[in-house]
């Protein structure tokens, strides 16, 4: 999930303009046309906007920097993006799916 603060929350489902400055830079970053973009923006997350707002600790992004770091030269697709409680959140993927 590209954001994970469970305590910014809105129950009227009102944007949070942080989670969005954050999924917008992951976003960028994840599906970059090169992979060695990809992997130089990644290792420095914490410094992108609203990285420690989105990710307080940062357990919940390491799966998708493990899934990156090995998918070599395959590029990265966002194949999720959607608003939860006010958290605009996406998913990502590396690699082609099977047919």
């Amino acid at each position: 999930m590209s954001f994970h603060n469970l305590g910014a929350r809105s129950i009227e489902n009102a944007r949070i303009p942080p989670s969005e400055q954050f999924d917008t830079w992951l976003a960028n970053a994840a599906c970059a046309a090169e992979p060695a973009e990809r992997n130089a923006r990644l290792v420095r997350w914490a410094e992108a906007p609203a990285a420690r707002f989105a990710h307080p600790r940062e357990e919940h992004l390491m799966p998708l920097l493990v899934a990156a770091g090995a998918a070599g030269e395959d590029r990265g697709e966002r194949v999720f993006s959607g608003r939860i409680m006010g958290w605009q959140i996406s998913g990502f993927r590396f690699g082609s799916v099977p047919a």
